[in-house]
């Protein structure tokens, strides 16, 4: 009988311990509200570069009886895997918070959660702009290319705004940047301006809507992707911070076919013009000792401009870049500490970029950024802007270390110019420490002395020389 209340005791434990675990599991779960309405929606979709970049300027109504303080937003299923970032501004340009979520029965779509900072009240409005960028949604069509034609490529979308709610009207504005359009998707209203396809307004559209939108078109830009990039933060507290750079490179547009003439490409300007000869990367303006060598050693083809808010270094393969071809290079350079390391007392923080500009428009399939900090250094704790994977730490051994230095390690797939932003790594490090290495200097120095001193004053030979005596 006293088995009963120990039973029921373990019961109801089992039961808070589910509930417990329900809420968690439910934490990101969220349902589309019918009180929510999307007034207007302006949307443009720039495909101008080899990145397709989508901004929509989104009016959110309150149809219902008390007010809203977030909506979702959704991405198709065809699109999400190749989302690069998504971000969210009110009508006065501040960052809104996203968070991404789930709706039950609607695995197959990725969702965020728009949290408004003023909660949109009963028969009012909040205008909000999305903005997204896509990579590799740029279909080379043909795939090959001989050396003297241009590229043609294709862009495979969605004519609607695909969202969770129902849209009163809406229009997209389709830059291309070009004339030379070889087909698009008619559906009226329609017009073609200059290097603009102009759709809509459509009006009452409902959830979920999709039809497709194609574009096929000329597009003779930069189709470089960065394959891997291994970032090397190594900080010092005698001043300078040294970042170097090991960037792997593909020409990800349509491929070469047949030959390739170098008489023809130095000969004639308009020769290969998917091509790509040269390109920019801009380094934070106080960087100094900029080196740049790729496998057979320093590349001295390249230039330095000096500029007010950065240092633009324009950099020229050995080789153009066609289609298929790659190139691996590293780039170096110095930066004084005083502009990215804070502290107060043994507190420190460093404060610099996860990734820097290496090109416009920039695509990096793996960033791999590592941060070795002074011998001693701990309590790290990282504030990375966007999620990483934080990989194991690590132990770096260099001149003069005993301990060896710690090495954060964190990696993000699906890179782009928005991720350029900065990270926050705080640690303690005694600042005693510093004197670790002058005082091994003077050690050694005073032991190197004290030995040479012990062997000119000894004398080691095994015979002494007898000197005659004078009578």
């Amino acid at each position: 009988m006293k088995s009963i209340p120990a039973m029921a005791k373990l019961y109801f434990t089992f039961l808070i311990v589910l509930n417990v675990a329900f809420y968690c599991c439910s934490a990101n779960v969220d349902t589309i509200s019918r009180d929510i309405k999307i007034k207007n929606v302006d949307r443009t979709i720039d495909v101008s570069s080899q990145l397709v970049k989508i901004a929509s300027k989104i009016t959110v109504e309150n149809a219902g009886n008390s007010p809203v303080k977030n909506f979702l937003i959704a991405v198709e299923e065809s699109a999400k895997n190749n989302l690069a970032f998504i971000g969210a501004k009110d009508s006065n340009s501040k960052e809104i918070r996203l968070t991404e979520t789930t709706v039950k029965g609607y695995g197959y779509v990725k969702f965020w959660r728009v949290e408004l900072k003023d909660p949109v009240n009963v028969a009012s409005t909040a205008l909000v702009t999305v903005e997204a960028v896509f990579t590799k949604a740029l279909q080379p069509y043909p795939t090959a290319i001989s050396q003297q034609e241009d590229q043609l490529v294709k862009y495979i979308g969605n004519l609607y705004v695909y969202s969770p709610y129902y849209v009163t009207t809406q229009k997209t504005n389709v830059i291309v940047n070009t004339k030379n359009v070889e087909s698009f998707t008619k559906v009226k209203p329609f017009s073609q301006v200059d290097g603009t396809i102009q759709y809509g307004p459509y009006s009452n559209t409902g959830p979920f809507t999709e039809k497709e939108l194609s574009v096929h078109y000329k597009n003779n830009s930069p189709f470089l992707t960065v394959t891997r990039i291994e970032r090397l933060i190594e900080v010092s507290h005698w001043g300078n911070i040294a970042i170097e750079e090991v960037i792997e490179i593909e020409h990800s547009g349509a491929k070469l076919k047949g030959p390739f003439s170098r008489y023809d490409y130095q000969q004639d300007h308009h020769s290969g013009p998917a091509s790509v000869r040269s390109y920019k990367t801009l380094l934070p303006a106080s960087a100094s000792d900029v080196y740049y060598r790729d496998t057979n050693g320093n590349i001295s083809t390249s230039n330095m401009k000096v500029k007010k808010d950065s240092v633009e270094l324009d950099l020229r393969p050995r080789y153009p870049l066609f289609g298929g071809w790659r190139t691996h290079y590293t780039l170096g350079y110095n930066v004084p500490s005083y502009e990215y390391l804070y502290h107060s007392g043994n507190e420190y923080l460093l404060k610099m970029r996860a990734v820097d500009h290496i090109f416009d428009d920039m695509q990096v399939d793996e960033l791999v950024t590592k941060i070795i900090l002074p011998e001693g250094s701990t309590g790290i704790k990282a504030n990375i802007p966007y999620a990483v994977t934080r990989l194991p730490d690590s132990l770096h051994y260099t001149y003069l270390d005993t301990k060896g230095r710690p090495v954060i390690t964190f990696t993000k797939k699906n890179v782009v110019e928005n991720h350029i932003q900065d990270f926050q790594l705080r640690y303690t490090f005694p600042r005693l420490l510093m004197l670790q290495e002058p005082l091994l200097v003077v050690g050694f120095l005073y032991a190197l002395f004290l030995c040479v001193i012990i062997y000119v004053r000894l004398d080691f030979s095994i015979h002494k020389s007898e000197h005659p005596h004078k009578d």
